[in-house]
């Protein structure tokens, strides 16, 4: 046996801590089958990835059953993988003029025709919403060996009440500001709401749109005539164009250029500006355009620090660091489109398929590179090689689980058998009936 297998097993059986008896068998046994890429298969069908992995058909139920109605939270799983990984010192989170920045964003997993989810999420390839499961995601990043990761320490699911992505949006913009450390940012893509995002989160960098407009935070001096302005002056950052008349971009507070390689960037900050509508003595932000010559489009950030433009372009890269976690999770195992309907499973498969992405791609980080076959000169540490690798093999074949990790012996002889056992009982159906937890 390999050891990169040992090294994965020991971490999935480590996140497992806390969990019932009995339930982490049937967890372990789950997600030992996401992250060998069974789902692939199975095309996310969960007794077909379960069975392919060598299970019993009665370890397959069990299995299933955790994952429907076990007693284990995803936040515990979430806890338990942040103490593993901080206590292994091979990640160091990243740190610019001391903040490290928590990388957050929202991801979909496709579920149409799915009775009860009003759940929608863009999708590129169709340029439309399409019915999804919405998490949210916060994680901080950092690198482990050569290669940088996210590790998340928040997923915030679509709740029963919520009607509009923007609601699953606000939770994670509060979750994951109250979750700071005094030496953390959160970083945010622009379709987070800038004034949420100012008002629930101490510190940020947030991206803006290129037609975003802001205001001074001083009212302009009375000209002598007409009624004196109550707002500050309008500021255009980016120039454009509008009705064929070309408007131009406000002059900047601050200029600044820096060499990065063979590359100059260039820099246009903007202080102490509020939101259009917001009148002066609102809190203000710094606005920064970055401009480098091998984009088209320049860069226009947000943020309520006092730092260097060059320091504010380097937390904003680093949040496409937590865009990897539902590229492992997604298409590298198999959960881009699951086929679980339960009103806790619906959500919990999607989480686990998250967190076990990023495990396997912690696990090839750490382990020296496996090739994938003789044609594969040039291995590198991927979590796709590692997956293969886990693929080969059947439950049967993998080293001794810990003590804990056992079927529970329940007493069962006083429950009832055959028809009495499964019984169904009639009750409410419908949308609202499928999101109550069971």
């Amino acid at each position: 046996m390999s050891p990169p297998v040992y090294r994965v097993c020991n971490l999935l059986e480590k996140t497992l801590a806390g969990v019932p008896i009995g339930t982490n068998l049937g967890l372990f046994q789950l997600q030992f089958a996401l992250v060998s890429g069974r789902f692939l298969e199975s095309r996310g069908a969960v007794f077909p990835a379960l069975n392919d992995l060598g299970l019993a058909p009665h370890a397959v139920r069990r299995a299933s059953a955790a994952l429907r109605k076990g007693r284990w939270k995803t936040q515990d799983l979430l806890d338990n993988w942040q103490e593993i990984v901080q206590a292994q010192g091979h990640f160091r989170a990243h740190c610019y003029a001391g903040f490290q920045p928590v990388a957050c964003d929202l991801t979909g997993f496709r579920r149409p025709g799915l009775q009860g989810n009003r759940a929608k999420h863009y999708v590129a390839q169709a340029g439309k919403a399409l019915p999804s499961i919405v998490v949210g995601m916060a994680a901080l990043v950092g690198t482990v060996g050569s290669s940088r990761l996210a590790l998340p320490r928040l997923l915030v699911r679509w709740e029963p009440t919520d009607t509009r992505e923007a609601q699953v949006q606000t939770r994670l913009v509060e979750q994951a500001g109250k979750s700071l450390a005094p030496e953390e940012l959160a970083v945010f893509d622009a379709g987070f709401s800038l004034a949420e995002v100012r008002a629930l989160t101490p510190r940020f960098v947030v991206r803006l749109a290129k037609n975003a407009t802001m205001r001074r935070n001083v009212v302009p001096a009375y000209q002598g005539h007409g009624r004196p302005a109550l707002y500050g002056e309008v500021i255009r950052p980016l120039a454009r164009s509008h009705g064929g008349k070309h408007i131009a971009a406000s002059a900047p507070d601050a200029h600044f250029s820096w060499q990065e390689g063979d590359v100059c960037l260039e820099a246009q900050v903007w202080n102490d500006v509020v939101l259009p509508k917001e009148k002066p003595g609102a809190v203000g932000v710094n606005v920064v355009a970055i401009f480098d010559p091998r984009y088209q489009e320049p860069l226009l950030l947000a943020s309520n620090l006092e730092v260097c433009a060059s320091v504010v372009r380097c937390l904003y890269r680093d949040r496409w660091a937590v865009e990897h976690l539902p590229l492992a999770g997604k298409p590298m195992l198999g959960c881009g489109q699951g086929f679980v309907f339960g009103a806790l499973s619906r959500f919990r498969l999607p989480e686990l398929a998250l967190l076990c992405g990023n495990i396997l791609s912690y696990a090839a980080a750490t382990c020296s590179a496996v090739a994938t076959g003789f044609w594969d000169r040039a291995s590198r540490a991927t979590c796709g090689r590692l997956r293969r690798v886990l693929g080969r093999l059947d439950f049967c074949e993998l080293p001794a689980l810990g003590e804990q990790l056992r079927k529970k012996a329940s007493v069962t002889g006083h429950l009832a058998t055959g028809a009495a056992g499964h019984r169904r009982q009639k009750g409410v159906r419908g949308p609202e009936a499928a999101l109550q937890p069971t």
